[in-house]
């Protein structure tokens, strides 16, 4: 068991993440903890970070020191990004953080942060191609992906805060300067023609594409508040970016989505944002909430636990860790999914659903129990919200609410499960159908195994005429398994239009 702690002094903001990292090598944030720095906006004429920069990173990392010590961190992974990179006395801070903390400070090269945030966007998205930014406060790294691999990458030296300083736009934008504004981004911009890429989908890091997000989502009513993996098109920002260059500060301040703190430098961020859309003639914008942390930490983790630097499929991955962290008996999640994935594949007459719920069904088979770690008699449902909470990566918003419905109607379809939630508008008759139909194959499965004691090792599956027909292959008479099947024959004609015989 360890306890690993990542620091992430930005430009605009220091974060410090706790994840622990359990025997059998599932891991989960323990502590998350966030400090204003405002560090590009605290280096002087000469180029040096300001003594008040200087004064509010040791109080900063003081506070994050004494946080790591009461969770008993065993490792601490710190690094320093733009505004300490670009300063000339950012290695002279390093060392009083080290001699007032005990912390290794290590400043990363803009290279470094480009690859880094491309580790923590790839392993948390399911997007083969496409170009990532992180935007920070002090500079943005631009990163061209293809096959889920780097092709092109760079750093640049501007962010939202020294750009917000640099144009004076914490209280507005006016014509003028905002096209003085996109004269120098575009400048900067056009010297890399990898970035025209209008095919590809543009994935944005950082507080301000996260905020842009917010504000979408509020404004739409937005059945969730999930900001990772959520999308939208280049129109969409262009509309909403419009709107804000209409703003003064204190109409900003009234914006929901936009918190207080970022009001002031949420118009050279957005502008930033702009640019780079302009540039490369994009359609789509994807929100990761996922970057520089999450790479740190999964470099570490890959290294240390000997696995794929990059996962081949993120979705199994992101599963497995849930599973692990959660599950009682692992053995019969895995047999339960085999199961249900073999009904899924030989009755597509039956359910005439598309290849794509293969995965979905299988994610909830395998998570279907989760939900015994809080309560056994009511599992189902406590199942289904972990799955609906949970840090599942590669299905999109809408994908892991069919998830997770799946896996609290295993025991039976209950639509006031959702009554008072805000997913229910999601409950049209069409994803009620599917939902119907999976959560049937899910409690065939798992009455299969019942026991939970594989006696019936596989099963051959067919129809003929008007008749499903289940063959189950068992040493012993599976008298429970067959007893809880009889009890969903019901369901089963009434999903399928067809009888359930049972065969051994």
């Amino acid at each position: 068991m360890q306890r690993i702690a990542i620091i992430d002094i930005g430009s605009n903001s220091a974060r410090l993440v706790i994840t622990h990292i359990f025997k059998n090598g599932s891991h989960n944030m323990v502590y998350n903890q966030k400090e204003s720095l405002r560090l590009s906006k605290k280096i002087d004429s000469k180029g040096n970070l300001s003594p008040e920069a200087f004064t509010s990173t040791l109080e900063t990392m003081r506070s994050f020191a004494h946080m790591c010590k009461l969770y008993n961190t065993d490792k601490i992974i710190a690094v320093a990004t733009a505004a300490v990179r670009s300063a000339k006395n950012g290695p002279e801070l390093t060392k009083v953080v080290e001699k007032e903390t005990g912390i290794t400070l290590h400043i990363i090269e803009g290279t470094s942060e480009a690859y880094i945030s491309y580790l923590g966007v790839i392993n948390t998205l399911d997007v083969k191609e496409g170009i990532i930014f992180d935007l920070g406060g002090g500079s943005t790294e631009l990163i061209l992906f293809k096959d889920r691999k780097i092709v092109e990458s760079v750093s640049l030296s501007f962010g939202v805060v020294n750009m917000t300083e640099m144009f004076n736009t914490h209280n507005s934008m006016t014509y003028n300067v905002h096209g003085d504004f996109n004269f120098f981004v575009n400048s900067q911009l056009s010297k890399y023609p990898w970035l025209k890429n209008p095919d590809l989908p543009l994935i944005g890091v950082g507080g301000t594409i996260r905020t842009i997000g917010k504000i979408i989502q509020k404004s739409k009513k937005y059945y969730t508040s999930k900001i990772h993996n959520y999308s939208f098109t280049a129109q969409t920002f262009k509309t909403y970016f419009k709107k804000l260059r209409t703003t003064n500060l204190e109409q900003r301040r009234k914006i929901q989505g936009l918190s207080t703190e970022r009001s002031d430098i949420i118009l050279a961020g957005s502008a930033i944002i702009n640019c780079i859309i302009e540039n490369m003639g994009t359609k789509k914008v994807i929100v990761s909430g996922c970057g520089l942390r999450e790479g740190l930490f999964l470099d570490y983790y890959s290294k240390s636990h000997n696995v794929p630097l990059v996962a081949e499929n993120i979705l199994e991955r992101s599963t497995n860790n849930i599973l692990k962290l959660y599950s009682q008996d692992i053995s019969h999640s895995e047999h339960v999914a085999e199961l249900a994935l073999a009904m899924f594949d030989q009755w597509k007459p039956l359910h005439k659903l598309d290849k794509s719920y293969r995965r979905l069904l299988k994610t909830a088979a395998l998570l279907h129990d989760i939900g015994i770690t809080i309560n056994y008699y009511s599992h189902a449902r406590h199942s289904g919200y972990m799955v609906l909470n949970a840090k599942l990566f590669g299905l999109t918003h809408q994908e892991q609410f069919v998830t997770a419905a799946v896996a609290a109607w295993h025991n039976g379809v209950s639509k006031n499960y959702f009554k008072n939630s805000p997913y229910k508008e999601l409950l049209n008759p069409k994803t009620m159908d599917i939902i119907n139909k999976l959560s049937l194959l899910l409690a065939l499965a798992e009455s299969l195994d019942y026991s939970e004691t594989s006696q019936i090792k596989n099963i051959d599956v067919s129809i003929k005429k008007k008749d499903a027909i289940l063959k189950l292959h068992s040493n012993d008479l599976p008298s429970i398994e067959i007893h809880q099947l009889e009890s969903h024959k019901a369901w089963f004609a009434k999903a399928f239009n067809a009888e359930l015989k049972i065969d051994l």
